[in-house]
Parts: C-alpha cells; sequence; structure tokens
C-alpha cells in the first residue's frame, strides 16, 4: 500500500492544490493532506477550518483523508508510516526553497522522499497569498477558489 503525504498550510485551499491532490491521489492507495500549524506565519483561517474545507472538497477522492498537525514533517511521516512526500511546484523559485527543504528532511529521514508535481498549467500561476490579497482588494477569485472558499472569504474579510 503506497501512502503519499501532502503537507502545507492551505490558506485558503485553492484548485491548484486540489489539482494536485487529486493527481497525487491517483499515484497512491492513500493520501494524508497535513494542514500545518507554522506559528511564524499568521493565518487567516484557523486549522480546524482549513482541515473541514478540505475534507469537503475532497469528500469525493477515495483514500483521501486529513488532519492538522503541528511541528516537523519528518515526524508526521514517520508516525503516518508514509512511503513519499509530495509537494507542488510553480516556478523555479519554489524548486529553490523545495529543493533545500527536501534535502533537510532527508537528512532528518533517510528514507523520506519528496516527489514533486506540477499544477496544470491554468492553475500554475495561483498561490493562497495571492488570492487573499486579490479577495481583500475585492477583485473576482471565482475562477481561482471552489464556491465554498469563495463565500468563507468573503465572510472572513468582509468583502
Amino acid at each position: 500500500m503506497k501512502h503519499l503525504l501532502y503537507p502545507g498550510s492551505f490558506d485558503p485551499i485553492h484548485w491548484g492544490h486540489l489539482d494536485v491532490i487529486r493527481r497525487a491521489a491517483d499515484l497512491c492507495d492513500r493520501l494524508t493532506v497535513a494542514v500545518a500549524i507554522n506559528h511564524s506565519k499568521k493565518s487567516l483561517f484557523s486549522v480546524e477550518e482549513r482541515v473541514d474545507f478540505i475534507s469537503q472538497l475532497t469528500a469525493d477522492i477515495s483514500g483521501v483523508q486529513v488532519l492538522g498537525f503541528e511541528g516537523l514533517l519528518v515526524d508526521l511521516f514517520r508516525e503516518q508510516k508514509a512511503n513519499a512526500v509530495v509537494r507542488g511546484l510553480r516556478a523555479v523559485s519554489d524548486f529553490e526553497y523545495e529543493f533545500q527543504m527536501a534535502l533537510m528532511n532527508r537528512s532528518l529521514e533517510d528514507s523520506l522522499e519528496t516527489v514533486f508535481l506540477v499544477p496544470s498549467q491554468e492553475r500554475i500561476f495561483l498561490s493562497s497569498r495571492i488570492v487573499k490579497e486579490v479577495a481583500r482588494l475585492g477583485g473576482d477569485i471565482t475562477s481561482h477558489v471552489p464556491p465554498l472558499i469563495q463565500e468563507a472569504l468573503r465572510e472572513k474579510l468582509g468583502s
């Protein structure tokens, strides 16, 4: 049984994340989407809200589970008995950071492999930061996030 782990902040989840989730789920028997609690980032949505959003949006994808986590990814990797970590790459700048993280994770756990997936071309530019900024400024995000997230952003940002 192949088990992949897809960690991230997902604050909020957008169509690019969901594209990676769907494609990663096709590569394994079980995919755990791990919503990170990152105290160095100011999250718009709580970890519980993010887990709930992702659970609702992935309910139709077989083998996907969603959980929140805090701490080192390698500890979660071991606890979940995962085979590899999935990370999405949008640009060369993402690769440099993700490559460093993959090497650090492997230095902490020899068996931790990282698999990089590139979102589909129409989603490659999306980031949660950009989605939040456009929403804050009253821009149209309907083609970038699911309706559930559009509504949550309107409620949270009052836009």
